[in-house]
């Protein structure tokens, strides 16, 4: 199984962005956990800052990937382009956001790939890409 994250912008910064949100944990230190536990699965990690390098990374792997975990970030709110890049792929894409967007400032309770993913998962934390690995292992095989 080959499963491929993407993260969206400022997401390189976990572990010292916003820790009361974000927590304290870097993401490659998660990202390399994930990797030891799944040692079945092929996994590829992607991460911009720029829209566009996710719509192209989602137009990328999105025909040969089996699943995309996706954390948009602010673009979540903002990017009819990235929506539209999962609508226009294959593979089925999970939305995963570490804090719970709902609870947060109006603006983000809008959702731009929420109604083009499979599902989405919001405000577990990193443990939320875990339960999409799980979702993608245990049920779209």
């Amino acid at each position: 199984m080959h499963l491929v994250i993407i993260n969206g912008p400022n997401l390189n910064l976990l572990g010292r962005r916003e820790p009361g949100i974000y927590g304290s944990s870097s993401f490659e230190s998660f990202f390399e956990q994930l990797k030891q536990k799944h040692p079945e699965i092929r996994f590829d990690y992607f991460q911009s800052n720029i829209e566009g390098e996710l719509v192209t990374a989602l137009q990328q792997y999105g025909f040969e990937a089996d699943g995309i975990i996706l954390n948009p970030a602010a673009y979540t709110h903002t990017s009819v382009a990235i929506g539209d890049a999962i609508a226009s792929v294959n593979t089925p894409v999970v939305e995963v956001h570490i804090s719970n967007v709902h609870a947060r400032e109006d603006f983000r309770k809008i959702s731009h790939v929420s109604a083009k993913s499979a599902g989405s998962i919001i405000g577990l934390g990193l443990m939320g890409y875990e339960l999409a690995v799980q979702y993608f292992r245990d049920f779209k095989k």
